[in-house]
């Protein structure tokens, strides 16, 4: 019987040696598993005595985890590791635009009288030079008011000659100052009517070379007049014909000049800070690939379009070949004045990880990363802006951080898991 006590005494003595063995060959077993992960090092670990404030080696707001990747994991991952520089993403804007004509340089014609079109002269497309004819019309008003000019010609060479006669005779003591006075007068008085008809045939529309040529028994009738071009430019519309009877408020030709534009810019309310007039504009449109035409702001909105919400901005651009078209669209670029202090990164190279914004920079060792916590400013074209975080010099992931924070994602899981 003592016998048999000492054998279960060793024997039970013997069951956790046995366990600890079995332990410590599942832990080997798990870790020779793992060695083809990403392995994660933890920064803030404290010994067994708890000395935690000697550990420390991150600020509070930094991740705990930095992620070592083998030669062969980087080339399957593709990281790609570059010097940062400094930028602005509010330096160049980019928006939406379009191309319309240049509301200064676009004539809308029409007869200032009633009238119908006798001849059209001029057809669309067609290029006119300042004050050339476009159409021939007909009124009869405008007749009526030409006879009575010719009328007050003929009755102020009369009256004037009147005139210097009786100066003459004065002069001679023939006549008396009272019929002097009345030649004076009526000739005065003719003179002023003359001035009234040649101001009313202004106001219809007639070039004062076009009144000096006004003559009874002409054989073009009285009533024709024709309709001219104010400005150099080309023909965008002609809504008239032969026969049209044409009123004083309507202006069926278009003449413009397309050796400037106007391009339509739909800014945004954060663009405001940054626009002023003078800024230099790059402009792609689609239908003409590969060329950039280039202008200069000349107005900025101060109303935000209601629908929208754009900010219109006007640009004016030279068009001397006429390639810019009323109603293209395209894409702006506008150069600004701001200051390029911050460091611009690929949007990619930012990652969410524990809620907050992270880009990834190389760790001390080779093949190892760890991730920053940043501050986003701007964004455009595919890049953002780092306010804090980052200086321009310092080096970081800038293609392959998602792949980087899936690795460290997996790496903290695992270790997790081990434990």
């Amino acid at each position: 019987m003592k016998q048999r006590l000492k054998t279960m005494k060793i024997t039970n003595l013997l069951i956790p040696i046995w366990m600890l063995l079995l332990s410590g060959f599942v832990m080997s077993g798990c870790s020779s598993q793992n060695e083809s992960m990403p392995q994660i090092k933890s920064y803030a670990t404290a010994d067994e005595h708890g000395s935690e404030e000697a550990q420390q080696t991150e600020e509070e707001d930094e991740p705990s985890g930095e992620v070592h990747l083998s030669q062969e994991q980087m080339a399957s991952l593709n990281i790609n590791v570059d010097t940062l520089k400094a930028g602005s993403a509010s330096s160049v804007i980019q928006r939406p635009a379009s191309v319309m004509y240049d509301m200064d340089r676009i004539a809308k014609i029409g007869p200032r009288v009633e009238a119908k079109v006798v001849k059209v002269l001029k057809g669309l497309g067609d290029y006119v030079e300042e004050g050339e004819p476009i159409a021939q019309m007909s009124s009869i008003d405008l007749g009526k008011i030409k006879a009575d000019y010719i009328r007050l010609r003929a009755t102020i060479k009369k009256e004037k000659a009147h005139f210097k006669r009786e100066q003459n005779l004065h002069e001679q003591d023939i006549s008396s100052q009272a019929e002097l006075l009345q030649a004076e007068l009526e000739y005065e008085q003719a003179k002023a009517e003359l001035d009234a008809a040649t101001e009313a045939l202004r106001l219809y529309g007639l070039s004062q070379n076009d009144i000096q040529n006004i003559k009874a028994g002409s054989e073009t009738p009285l009533s024709y007049f024709y309709i001219s071009s104010p400005l150099s430019g080309t023909i965008q519309e002609r809504n008239l014909s032969p026969g049209q009877t044409i009123s004083p408020n309507e202006t069926p030709v278009h003449v413009a000049d397309l050796s400037k534009v106007w391009v339509m810019i739909d800014g945004y309310e954060q663009d405001i800070r940054y626009l002023e007039t003078g800024l230099g504009v790059e402009l792609s449109v689609r239908s003409m690939p590969g060329m950039t035409l280039k202008g200069t702001t000349d107005w900025i909105s101060y109303q935000l379009e209601k629908e929208t919400r754009t900010l219109p901005v006007r640009a004016l651009f030279d068009n001397p070949d006429g390639k810019l078209r009323a109603g293209m669209f395209g894409t702006t670029r506008i150069y600004t004045n701001s200051k390029e202090t911050a460091v611009l990164i690929p949007v990619d190279a930012v990652q969410q990880i524990e809620g907050s914004d992270q880009v990834f920079v190389p760790g001390d060792e080779t093949g190892s990363f760890r991730p920053v916590t940043v501050t986003l400013g701007n964004e455009r074209d595919g890049f953002v802006e780092v306010i804090s975080g980052l200086t321009p010099g310092q080096t970081a992931v800038v293609s392959g951080a998602f792949d980087l924070k899936s690795a460290l994602t997996a790496a903290t899981r695992s270790a997790d898991h081990g434990h």
